[in-house]
């Protein structure tokens, strides 16, 4: 069975890129060509909202924490893929974020 100790690294990996996911998103819109960031704006709120969700679902235990898992690395993949075509330090730091965060939670997912 599964524990929250077993979750610990995917946990902290996705508050590191929720966190990164917010701040990419409070930026991005204080950008001068906010339009050149639309989808980087959508995604990042979206990557922001799942990786907390999926934090959560791990903590109290749920036993779809994996199904949630597997959707997180979805979203924080395409975040990433998106935050990768912008030169701006936050885009790169929520890139960063959330390819690590994809890489630490594809693993959990197969044996949560």
């Amino acid at each position: 069975m599964t524990n929250e100790l077993q979750y610990k690294d995917c946990i902290e990996a996705c508050h590191e890129a929720a966190d990164a996911s917010n701040i990419c998103y409070v930026s991005s819109l204080k950008e001068y060509d906010i339009a050149m960031l639309r989808d980087c704006i959508v995604l990042t709120r979206e990557c922001a909202e799942i990786c907390s969700f999926t934090a959560d679902a791990m903590s109290r235990m749920s036993p779809f924490a994996s199904d949630i898992c597997s959707i997180c690395v979805q979203i924080c993949e395409a975040c990433a893929k998106e935050c990768e075509k912008h030169a701006h330090q936050h885009c790169k730091d929520c890139a960063e974020a959330c390819r690590r965060c994809a890489e630490i939670c594809s693993n959990m997912c197969c044996v949560a």
